[in-house]
């Protein structure tokens, strides 16, 4: 296979996808839990006919819209990969995987555009209730377009419903494909991992213009809505992700070792979760580790007796089901993954929880001690969820279909040359579409919002005194 600098078509296309599909990340989640946010403020208002609640409403509905503009863009990029740099892989699958990217378009993307839009340019055009109505049609449309897309990815891990035919996976059966187990597990566990990433950054917002005082009775509003958003979608991606981990062990066994760092079953009656380890995938054993007896089997059954197989056994199990070759994933980045996603929902959950506390005690106009944090933490989301999606896409290796089509079978004969111009290109892209992102919802944030305009009382006209008279 040709190469340049040392990087072959497979290196620099599996490179240009990870990032590509990680850039693309930022928006989504958000996009997702903002709209439930934003259509939270805008039910308060429409209740309550309160001005500043519905200037708060259009405050953070002008965020959500700058984010909304800049992620769509991204988001075409990545179905074009598909016949770019993946020709093995969309004839393969194309007969299944299609279906769900053209329900996402069709049902959530038009959705979402033409409602926001009635939303937005539409107030004092159409009645209230149209205009609440059309916000909460794009938050459901936000979490329908993620549930195909989420959908199509789980058939990679667990494909369902389908027969091979002349060498291509052929849909036999599209409710299995929609109801997948996988695939309702991880559209549960992104959902809830996008409400932490919007609360996060409305409480950031709210908690700063709190501390100035600048609108205290809207942006305590949406600090206490944001909390409790916030606080549920991290009970939510904790409880999520324990289902995920646990489903690994039985239809991805090998990816379930590698985020525990397992080479060797383990000999006795529990097995052990390794709290820190050096992996090294040329010794197939960690150079160094500490671990924690019982919990493993805890963690991975709800007892403390059950083992998972080891990478070793399995590695062995592999070959014999399907040829010679390596189906050991990269450990070291997988295991540190997930570590760092399991460390940063903790870490949600705790501040969320602190919150809370100050709330019941009456302190919530004032952010306390934990302000610095509190204006960082909307990056604890967001790094959450690219962990989380390079242990899950890692740890999956070397199978791009999960027990069908290897990686290195998928990719498109291409001049790495090309693949590298290409991949230099997005990445300026997407690098200046990000900071455009960053840029205006920063400055938009801080500006705050404008106090609604009040019209003066009007004054009785004076009567009318003809010359002589009285009044």
């Amino acid at each position: 296979m040709n190469e340049i600098f040392g990087f072959s078509t497979l290196d620099l296309s599996r490179f240009q996808f990870a990032t590509t599909s990680i850039f693309h990340y930022f928006f989504v989640p958000f996009t997702v839990g903002f709209a439930l946010i934003v259509a939270i403020l805008q039910t308060m208002a429409f209740r309550s006919k309160n001005p500043k609640l519905e200037n708060l409403t259009r405050f953070f509905g002008h965020l959500f819209f700058i984010n909304f503009a800049v992620g769509v863009v991204t988001g075409i990029v990545q179905e074009f990969q598909f016949g770019m740099n993946w020709q093995g892989f969309s004839n393969f699958v194309g007969n299944i995987f299609g279906v769900p990217l053209a329900l996402e378009v069709l049902m959530a993307f038009f959705l979402e555009s033409t409602f926001l839009g009635l939303w937005w340019f539409g107030k004092d055009r159409i009645p209230a209730w149209a205009g609440l109505a059309s916000i909460w049609i794009v938050a459901i449309g936000t979490a329908i377009s993620a549930f195909w897309i989420v959908i199509a990815n789980a058939w990679m891990q667990r494909p369902v419903g389908f027969e091979l035919k002349g060498g291509r996976a052929v849909l036999t059966d599209f409710a299995a494909v929609v109801f997948n187990p996988k695939g309702l597990e991880w559209f549960s566990h992104i959902y809830m991992g996008g409400l932490t990433v919007a609360a996060f950054f409305v409480l950031a917002v709210s908690a700063y213009h709190l501390r100035r005082g600048h609108n205290p009775e809207a942006f305590r509003s949406s600090f206490k809505v944001a909390l409790v958003v916030a606080t549920l979608g991290s009970l939510g991606v904790t409880a999520t992700g324990h289902v995920s981990g646990q489903s690994a062990v039985v239809d991805q066994p090998m990816k379930y070792a590698a985020f525990s760092a397992l080479w060797d079953t383990p000999e006795g009656n529990n097995m052990p979760e390794s709290l820190v380890a050096l992996p090294s995938n040329g010794l197939r054993e960690n150079k160094f580790e500490i671990s924690v007896p019982y919990i493993g089997s805890f963690l991975a059954f709800n007892n403390f007796t059950e083992k998972a197989k080891g990478i070793n056994q399995l590695q062995a199990e592999y070959e014999a089901q399907y040829g010679p070759g390596n189906y050991i994933p990269w450990v070291w980045p997988v295991y540190w993954a997930f570590r760092v996603m399991v460390g940063l929902g903790g870490v949600m959950l705790l501040v969320s929880l602190f919150y809370l506390w100050r709330w019941r005690t009456g302190k919530i106009d004032d952010p306390g001690v934990l302000y610095p944090l509190l204006l960082a933490m909307p990056l604890a989301p967001h790094l959450a969820n690219f962990s989380g999606f390079i242990a899950t896409e890692m740890g999956r290796q070397p199978w791009i279909v999960q027990g069908l089509l290897r990686t290195q079978d998928a990719v498109s004969d291409l001049n790495p040359l090309w693949v590298l111009v290409s991949l230099s290109a997005f990445w300026v892209v997407y690098l200046t579409l990000i900071s455009l992102d960053i840029f205006l919802l920063t400055r938009t944030a801080r500006a705050g919002m404008h106090e609604p305009e009040v019209e003066a009382p009007s004054l009785p006209s004076p009567k009318y005194v003809p010359e002589g008279g009285t009044a």
